[in-house]
């Protein structure tokens, strides 16, 4: 586990169950709400501060997560992404990496087709059973209660122990 976590140059995060509990909340008007948890915000930030890329990939569509990812300052906003393998590769691409050098956190069936192939796949611990049998880290978190926290927090840490790393 230790060397799948020092490998990793960009995470990706779903979402709605990931950087939200999963509820979609609509009023009145129609318009959406989601409620985001700022020590998860604050682990994304401590990311990006340490050289990592950042990105969201979403098969959902809806402002309030340009609005996020610009608070947090996530380079890279994938919304729409009916096949979230495509986003992947496109960051690959982009970023001339290897699926070895990725983490991605999802929570449900769309998110398998990248999990199961990226170098370290991580779900909180409310996810679909599916989904928790193929991730390497489930954190004991829920979804928008702590998970993204815990699995910045990992791979923080080992980027400290990684003497190669620089700041």
């Amino acid at each position: 586990m230790k060397e799948k976590l020092s490998r990793i140059k960009l995470v990706a995060f779903d979402v709605d169950g990931v950087l939200t509990n999963g509820d979609i909340i609509y009023t009145n008007s129609g318009e959406e709400i989601k409620a985001f948890n700022a020590k998860d915000g604050q682990g994304i930030n401590l990311l990006n501060k340490r050289g990592f890329i950042t990105a969201i990939i979403t098969a959902r569509q809806t402002s309030i997560v340009d609005k996020r990812a610009k608070d947090l300052e996530i380079p890279e906003v994938f919304q729409g992404a009916k096949n979230k393998f495509e986003a992947i590769k496109v960051l690959m691409a982009k970023y001339n990496l290897d699926l070895s050098e990725i983490a991605y956190v999802g929570d449900d069936l769309p998110d398998i087709c990248v999990l199961e192939k990226v170098g370290l796949a991580c779900c909180p611990v409310d996810a679909v059973d599916e989904v928790k049998r193929i991730c390497h880290f489930v954190s004991d978190k829920e979804g928008g209660k702590g998970a993204v926290r815990q699995i910045t927090d990992l791979l923080m840490a080992a980027k400290v122990e990684d003497s190669a790393w620089v700041k």
